[in-house]
């Protein structure tokens, strides 16, 4: 195969974003999103560990976190870093969001925070965690890894809750090859956020030039004509083994790299900003047109905004009946060099690496859903007679 979309539609780097140089690029970032202040971390992951140690500092005696069943495993290896214990919500019926039946009754004094989960660019209900919390008194910490743009109300997600975090990884729209935002409106949880960043996070020179060797790889090898090396033939081989939690890169290790942000990675960063609302742009004008194409498959659900809402579009994430129909589907177009894929491929209890931090739940919810989904990429690499093929496809596997 020549050519391959990615599986997400992340920013394409241009050479010329990566001459030397610094910039205030977490500024330029609060400035865009219209916010007042965004602290600036080595993940996502990284992000969400300086914000739970730094609300376990404040509330010592609260040491669980409630969080959606089915989300990334780095989650789970997060809320354990922090040195705190989990509580799965299962999911609403053939939804990402908790169920908010479930969630009322998790929420209690040990209750330190409750995460709602942006995913796939789609905006989570954070009402629902902020009743429980204030019920309960504890933080609701937004999970908005996938979600850097989106909007609820006009304003930036992360802002409703406590506080919110943003991912910069590879496929997440902008990326610094890795990188995460914190964010917060409180200007106790914002002091307490840069503390434990302070306590917990370290210059680490060989990180620095690991991450610059492969944010220039992304540089070079992010199009389409490169992706079918980087990133099909290793999917392909993990498929082939049958390993599909290598498939999608959800084989993640213990450590969690806390480190600083060089000055250079953050420049780069700051050069692609100002593409990057034009590029949502682009891309969230193609998944509407594209949405309206799946909801005519029978049996097919494809998550859009409600009312108010307007996310960001990195894929296209849906469901089919039954996981015989979805396996069917996928059968097809999994290997085919289409940008169709799996998001998360568990519950997490049912990750093998982390069966000694997650406990087992019955999680028909959760379970069902990582059972029946998929997603397609919404990169503007995949042309229209290539997602017409997908969704034929899609149509064959529902009969």
């Amino acid at each position: 195969m020549s050519r391959e979309p990615p599986p997400t539609a992340g920013l394409p780097l241009r050479l010329s974003d990566l001459w030397p140089g610094r910039a205030p690029f977490a500024d330029q970032v609060a400035t865009w999103l219209g916010v007042e202040q965004l602290q600036l971390e080595c993940s996502g992951t990284s992000a969400m560990v300086v914000a739970l140690k730094a609300m376990h500092g404040l509330r010592p005696q609260r040491d669980e976190v409630i969080v959606p069943a089915w989300t990334c495993p780095l989650v789970a290896l997060a809320i354990h870093r922090a040195g705190l214990k989990l509580r799965l919500c299962d999911l609403a019926p053939n939804h990402f969001d908790m169920d908010v039946a479930q969630l009322c009754t998790l929420g209690n004094s040990r209750t330190l925070a409750i995460v709602p989960t942006h995913l796939a660019g789609r905006v989570a209900d954070v009402n629902a965690a902020l009743d429980v919390a204030h019920r309960v008194g504890a933080y609701v910490l937004e999970d908005a890894a996938q979600a850097l743009g989106a909007r609820q109300n006009g304003q930036s997600v992360g802002l409703l809750g406590d506080a919110g975090f943003f991912s910069l990884a590879v496929g997440k729209g902008l990326t610094l090859f890795e990188g995460g935002l914190l964010l917060t409106r409180d200007p106790v949880l914002r002091s307490a956020f840069a503390a434990s960043h302070q306590a917990n996070v370290h210059a680490d020179a060989k990180m620095d030039w690991q991450r610059a060797l492969e944010l220039i790889g992304y540089a070079l090898a992010y199009r389409p004509s490169l992706l079918p090396l980087a990133y099909g033939r290793p999917l392909r081989k993990a498929l082939a083994a049958n390993d599909p939690v290598a498939a999608v890169g959800d084989d993640f290790g213990p450590d969690i790299p806390m480190h600083t942000v060089s000055d250079w990675r953050q420049a780069v960063g700051a050069r692609a900003l100002p593409r990057l609302p034009a590029f949502l742009e682009v891309t969230r004008m193609q998944a509407l047109r594209r949405v309206e194409r799946l909801r005519r498959i029978p049996g097919v659900t494809v998550f859009d905004d409600a009312p108010g809402q307007q996310g960001v579009w990195p894929f296209l994430l849906l469901t089919l009946p039954d996981h015989a129909r979805r396996d069917a589907a996928l059968k097809t177009l999994w290997t085919a060099g289409l940008g169709v894929s799996r998001l998360f491929i568990h519950a997490l209890p049912d990750y093998g690496y982390l069966r000694d931090i997650v406990a087992d739940a019955q999680l028909p919810n959760a379970r069902a859903f990582a059972a029946r989904s998929l997603t397609i990429t919404n990169s503007p690499w995949l042309d229209e007679a290539t997602f017409e093929a997908i969704c034929v496809e899609l149509e064959r596997a529902t009969i």
